[in-house]
């Protein structure tokens, strides 16, 4: 088994940065950078709001169980899904090869910096508002992640210097 803290995975809401702080991120520690939804897009073949399509939030969320808790890194800062928190296989999978850090977002904050969900990839069941998704979520964020850092009103750059301080 591997050293167990030398990843980081960021989890949370969609928005929150998971992708954007990720790069940069790698960048300052001279890791690699692994977006799942692009892992999960290359290995079916298709974007992501074309496999949720075709097999459905519950099709998407067990391809995304599955990827995400395959994933095989060293020195990686990992940008999963904003439903890879629904999975307790992967997410126990992420705690065992590093350290979750929990980008913390307000609501208004969330609702906010998301424009179309839909083309966004976002899994909402029918009739589920983003604020019902935003209370869904936020006690599993919690649950899972080793470090808490809230991004209320800060830019990019700010946010890195936050996420490198708790590190």
């Amino acid at each position: 088994m591997a050293e167990k803290r030398n990843n980081y995975t960021l989890i949370g809401m969609p928005g929150a940065g998971k992708s954007t702080i990720g790069v940069l991120l790698a960048k300052a520690l001279g890791y690699e950078f692994i977006d799942t939804d692009l892992v999960i897009q290359k290995k079916e073949g298709k974007l992501l709001k074309e496999i949720i399509a075709q097999a459905g939030n519950d099709g998407f969320k067990k391809i995304e169980e599955n990827v995400n808790a395959e994933i095989q890194a060293q020195q990686a800062v990992i940008a999963p899904g904003g439903s890879a928190i629904y999975s307790g296989k992967a997410m126990n999978h992420f705690k065992d090869i590093g350290t979750v850090i929990y980008l913390k977002l307000s609501y208004p904050t969330v609702k906010k910096r998301l424009g179309n969900l839909k083309a966004r990839g976002v899994v909402l069941e029918q009739g589920q508002t983003l604020y019902d998704l935003y209370c869904e979520r936020t006690p599993l964020y919690e649950k899972y992640a080793d470090i808490t850092v809230k991004l209320d009103n800060l830019s990019i750059g700010d946010s890195l210097e936050k996420v490198l301080e708790n590190l």
